[in-house]
């Protein structure tokens, strides 16, 4: 008879996998975003997208797609449907006719205000304290950046 060892001793236990914890919250989270952007005709990747634009505007895909660690061809069908909905504009940019330039039109700035809203809410959906949630963030940074460094190493 097999025996199975305790989730404590067992490190390939499903419980204990960083990568299923962050699986599972990643998911979780961005549903609760969801209900929150539909009424603005968002997606959680397209918020993304018009956060960035929100902080700086213009962009050009290659500094967007950095931002959003988006290699450009996921990046570019993000920017397509932003543009079909009137919420930015792509153009050549005037000082480097190489770099497609991304700014917003009047109405996705005007979006701005509405998403104001979103934070807060899902903030208060999650139940989390500020404090807990900053703490959290500071930690899932620490991960990327350790990720991010030993990635290609054997």
């Amino acid at each position: 008879m097999i025996s199975t060892p305790s989730i404590e001793e067992d490190p390939l236990a499903l419980e204990r996998q960083v990568c299923f914890a962050l699986s599972i919250a990643s998911r979780s989270v961005i549903g609760i975003y969801r209900p929150l952007l539909e009424p603005m005709g968002l997606t959680h990747p397209q918020y993304l997208v018009m956060l960035a634009l929100w902080g700086r505007t213009p962009l050009s895909v290659k500094e967007l797609s950095a931002m959003l660690v988006l290699d450009p061809g996921t990046l570019s069908p993000l920017l397509k449907r932003l543009e079909s909905i009137g919420y930015l504009r792509r153009a050549r940019s005037e000082a480097d006719e190489r770099q497609l330039a991304v700014t917003l039109t009047p109405e996705g700035a005007a979006l701005r205000e509405q998403a104001l809203q979103i934070p807060p809410a899902v903030v208060a959906k999650l139940g989390m304290d500020l404090d807990e949630l900053r703490r959290l963030h500071e930690s899932l940074t620490r991960v990327i950046a350790a990720a991010d460094q030993k990635k290609g190493q054997p």
